[in-house]
């Protein structure tokens, strides 16, 4: 595998590359990830099963869009290939550091920034992809209420029920998630799509964010992912505040849009999010 890995390598960089350095980078939920290098140049490498490649691919295009938005640093995408029975994506290796107030603040405004970046007029995305190994659905939509109950919410709780995991009538659950988005129709941003602190460091070029799950959607469903599951300085919120003030009603939606999240937890690791779920359906949802 890696004698292969090592093959493609030099076809794209148009020299001989050898391995002769690898270290397992530990972290990953769902990827083996390596740092490898010929002492010349070091490239970090994310491995899976070979039937994963569509993850790969998808995530590689979405690097792409976020790397021409050009408004916070992603990881710069060198090669996707396959080996016998594995896939591959190659990407820059910077060595990182846990985001500290000074970055903090600087991620916050450069997030801002590209959550203020582009004209889309709709949302979602020019093709499906996924957050972890959950495929996520991105059919373009008109109102911003349709697109999360239908394609977020709904989704999930249908893959939540093919493993047996139950939270009340999809049908019913869906409706009412539309029914407290109605009256809001944000301007349509470019998310990352799963900004948790572990998808974000501080590089020697300044603050980088990885592993996106990109399409376009409502800006606050990256903030709300920010505080799930906390790790991020109070100087981010202050730089994000910045450049692109939060509306009126982002701490009575946040809930809602990490219930997205929750669910997704449920379907990747099992049912110990299923009480977290189950309080957020009651108190946000069903609630009368």
């Amino acid at each position: 595998m890696w004698q292969a890995i090592s093959h493609q390598l030099s076809e794209v960089l148009g020299r001989q590359f050898k391995i002769n350095e690898r270290e397992a980078i530990l972290g990953g939920d769902v990827n083996q990830c390596y740092c490898v290098g010929d002492g010349e140049q070091r490239f970090f490498i994310k491995l899976n099963d070979k039937d994963q490649l569509t993850v790969f691919e998808t995530e590689a295009e979405s690097l792409r869009i976020l790397n021409e938005a050009n408004c916070v640093q992603v990881p710069q995408h060198f090669h996707l290939g396959t080996c016998r029975d594995k896939s591959f994506l190659i990407l820059n290796y910077l060595p990182t550091k846990t985001i500290d107030d000074e970055s903090g603040y600087k991620l916050g405004q450069q997030l801002a920034q590209l959550h203020l970046w582009g004209d889309q007029v709709e949302f979602g995305f020019d093709f499906d992809n996924y957050i972890g190994l959950t495929p996520q659905p991105n059919k373009w939509r008109r109102r911003w209420d349709k697109f999360f109950a239908e394609q977020r919410i709904e989704w999930q709780l249908q893959l939540c029920e093919e493993k047996g995991l139950h939270f009340g009538d999809i049908d019913t659950i869906t409706a009412n998630v539309a029914q407290r988005l109605s009256n809001h129709q944000p301007k349509p941003s470019l998310l990352h799509g799963d900004l948790w602190h572990g998808n974000t460091a501080l590089t020697v070029l300044g603050p980088i964010i990885f592993d996106p799950a990109t399409y376009w959607g409502d800006r606050e469903c990256d903030v709300a992912m920010t505080e799930l599951f906390g790790g991020f300085p109070a100087s981010f919120y202050e730089g994000y505040q910045s450049v692109y003030p939060l509306d009126e009603g982002y701490q009575d939606r946040k809930d809602l849009y990490n219930l997205y999240h929750i669910l997704n937890h449920c379907n990747l690791f099992g049912g110990e999010y299923m009480g977290q779920a189950q309080h957020i359906i009651a108190k946000l949802l069903l609630e009368e």
